[in-house]
């Protein structure tokens, strides 16, 4: 890799930093980015996931009083998190580059519909809370329901907070504060699982994921500056038709070949 790779690996991350502390979807930039600069498919996911680690680690920091009198929740959930994340990792490192290269534009293609379908999710689980208020149902039939969610975060990830809160909405009666707050902390715990087991692979390019670390860190910080000043929902719609033009361009490649 040469000095120019390394910038646009850094640079993909500082705008995924920003992106995710606006709208979410930064993985849609980063990995294509790796990919392009020339890590084979396998490696430029698993370094795209030890990278954004620490983002994770952000938000859910910014929403811990949220999780405070959700301790049974967390206890339960968490765990299926953390397995999922290893399940999906483990499968992720046995696919094979060439056929983990065939799922590419698709894993991007569902991750960008999986953004675009955010808000509307976020409105059907306010809709839903509402209407069945006096419903209460045990955590631990989120427990399976999550743990396949966190599979598909240890394998790919982009796309997965939106799983996980669809999930959660669907199996448990809250509001929708408290349930976003529980996402991110399985979020949270199935990234860190994947990430720790992805250390142990020889699949990390370490350069490059320090590098996307520290620049992941500081668009984080310069999304929360910006906040005020770009609509999130422009932003979301901006990385959603990247993600899909990406997704279609490596499509479109694979019936050349």
């Amino acid at each position: 890799m040469t000095l120019i790779d390394y910038i646009f690996a850094a640079l993909s991350a500082v705008a995924a930093g920003m992106i995710n502390a606006l709208a979410g979807g930064g993985t849609l930039i980063t990995f294509p980015v790796l990919m392009a600069i020339g890590l084979p498919a396998v490696s430029a996911n698993v370094t795209n996931t030890v990278a954004i680690c620490p983002g994770y680690l952000g938000g859910t920091l910014a929403q811990s009083k949220d999780l405070i009198d959700q301790k049974k929740r967390l206890w339960v959930l968490l765990p299926a998190g953390v397995l999922g994340g290893l399940v999906g990792g483990i499968l992720l490192l046995n696919t094979g580059e060439n056929l983990f290269s065939d799922l590419v534009p698709y894993l991007i293609l569902l991750a960008s519909t999986l953004l675009a379908i955010q808000n509307p999710v976020r409105a059907w689980l306010t809709h839903r809370q509402e209407q069945e208020k006096a419903k209460v149902v045990s955590e631990f039939w989120a427990f399976i329901p999550v743990f396949l969610a966190a599979i598909y975060g240890g394998y790919f990830g982009a796309g997965l907070s939106v799983i996980v809160l669809a999930v959660l909405g669907l199996v448990l009666n809250d509001n929708l504060t408290r349930l976003n707050a529980l996402k991110q902390g399985i979020a949270f715990a199935t990234n860190v699982a994947a990430a720790l087991f992805f250390v142990f692979s020889g699949k990390v390019n370490w350069t490059v994921a320090l590098l996307m670390a520290v620049g992941a860190l500081l668009g984080g910080a310069l999304g929360g500056r910006l906040a005020s000043k770009i609509k999130p929902a422009t932003l979301r719609r901006i990385v959603v038709s990247i993600g899909f033009v990406v997704g279609m361009i490596y499509l479109a490649r694979q019936f050349i070949k």
